[in-house]
């Protein structure tokens, strides 16, 4: 099934229309649906698709030079119904490479993780750029794609390497699914569903094509979680150590630690620091860089609306819902989902179950602030910065004067404070917790603040008579329903 990403394909379509070869980068966290879209791309456009996929690392190192050119040899043979050749560097790999590419038909070659493909060669991405420039780049109707989810090793070795600056005719940072596109994996129970019954779902699995497969639209959203997060061999209980350990290598327990301190909410960079007794230098920073490239964290800088300018100070939150909801929920409790504790349990009567989806929930909808836009009755207006935002500050008296919001949209002359409830019953008291906000709000002259209601539940027909939010949004309309 293949759901979404209309624009990555219409703009990868718009490739045919050169005279020229093309050059694509492509990155995202694994799962995410990177080789899928340049499967779907060349089974609608082209004539002939090859595939190569570097080998994992084993044991966090990575797999020796000698085994990935037997591998690519091997992928080679089956695909050009060929014999095996014996590579002896990669040089020669991508030189018969190049014999099997047919100059009559379009064709799309994918170099699939490309950071394992080339980890153990150093002489990988000058080898790689040596064969663009000597045989790929001659073909007039032939796309190669680079692409992996070791985003850091991507920039540094190859869009970052001196010799591919110009090479590259896109580069592609692959997000999750918007929920517009995730209702059709219900397929014709989308309809039927409730749209919180999606929502939870989607909480947990947040917008990643592989996870939504996995979906039988025939239970209910609490069994569903539970069968892919609480039973043992269900594919979110054991995917986390699957696709972390060979992404990261020797890094993934420095990584995991980072990930672990971030569920509770989000923190700067000094406060991780603090609390993790690590150093304020390069290696942290460079690792949260990392983490964000890799689609686990978000920086969120947002725009200071008291000043106009981008916020000095970032503050990191755990993004990917899947990787946040498994270490505050699935990873305590893996002793006891392989001992079957949680075989006949209903998870919607577990304590704190409420509160745990209002979180995740939250996040997703932040994730999705672009989608909700449209909603929000901006207009034409340019929308500068949509990010959640925190305002520290103390009274005289030492009392709380400070505000956190859940998500702040601002343009050139509005600020719209965003309050994402999922809750069974939403009543009045939703208007007295954003009157609190709206006046804690520090916003520069000029400006205006309009509240604004994001809500999965019953919404108690008086919050809308009040007139009180700007606007509301029900969350089913960002599924599309």
């Amino acid at each position: 099934m293949f759901f979404g990403r209309k624009e990555q394909l219409e703009d990868l379509e718009a490739l045919w229309r050169k005279r020229t070869s093309s050059l694509v980068a492509c990155r995202g966290r694994r799962r995410i649906g990177k080789s899928t879209l340049f499967r779907e791309f060349a089974r609608r456009t082209a004539g002939a698709y090859l595939e190569f996929e570097g080998l994992p690392p084993r044991d966090g190192r990575p797999v020796p030079n000698a085994e990935q050119l037997a591998a690519f040899a091997a992928a080679l043979a089956r695909q050009t119904n060929s014999p095996i050749l014996t590579l002896p560097n990669w040089y020669d790999a991508f030189f018969w490479l190049d014999k099997a590419i047919d100059d009559s038909r379009r064709t799309v070659v994918l170099l699939d993780e490309i950071s394992w493909m080339g980890g153990d060669d150093p002489n990988f991405p000058g080898t790689l750029r040596t064969a663009w420039e000597t045989f790929f780049h001659r073909h007039e109707k032939l796309v190669v794609v680079a692409c992996g989810s070791v985003s850091a090793w991507i920039k540094r070795n190859i869009l970052g390497n001196t010799g591919f600056t110009g090479r590259f005719s896109r580069d592609y940072v692959l997000p999750e699914l918007p929920l517009r596109d995730c209702a059709p994996f219900w397929g014709a129970a989308a309809t039927r569903v409730a749209p919180r019954e999606m929502l939870d779902v989607l909480s947990v699995t947040g917008g990643v094509p592989r996870y939504l497969e996995e979906i039988d639209p025939g239970l209910p959203a609490d069994e569903n979680i539970r069968r892919l997060c609480f039973t043992k061999g269900g594919t979110l209980f054991e995917d986390f150590d699957a696709i972390f350990n060979p992404l990261f290598g020797p890094k993934s327990e420095f990584k995991k630690r980072i990930l672990r301190d971030l569920v509770d909410g989000p923190r700067t960079g000094a406060e991780i620091a603090t609390r993790m007794d690590e150093p304020r230098n390069g290696h942290l920073s460079e690792t949260l860089k990392e983490l964000c490239e890799g689609g686990f964290l978000s920086d969120d800088p947002g725009m200071n609306p008291e000043t106009g300018a981008e916020s000095r100070v970032a503050r990191y939150r755990l993004r990917d819902n899947y990787t946040r909801f498994y270490l505050k929920y699935v990873e305590p409790n893996r002793r006891a989902i392989e001992r079957g504790a949680f075989r006949f349990a209903s998870l919607s009567s577990l304590p704190e179950w409420n509160s745990a989806m209002g979180l995740a929930f939250e996040n997703l909808i932040v994730n999705n602030a672009m989608e909700l836009v449209p909603f929000l009755g901006i207009g034409n207006a340019t929308v500068l910065s949509a990010a959640p935002f925190r305002h520290v500050r103390r009274g005289r008296d030492g009392s709380d004067r400070g505000c956190q919001i859940d998500l702040l949209v601002q343009t050139p002359r509005t600020a719209y404070v965003v309050e994402v409830k999922r809750k069974t019953h939403i009543g009045r008291e939703i208007e007295d917790e954003m009157e609190k906000r709206l006046e804690r709000l520090p916003l520069r002259k000029g400006v205006s603040a309009r509240p604004v209601l994001v809500f999965d539940g019953e919404l108690d027909p008086v919050v809308e008579g009040d007139g009180f939010f700007d606007a509301v949004v029900p969350a089913s309309k960002l599924l599309g329903l």
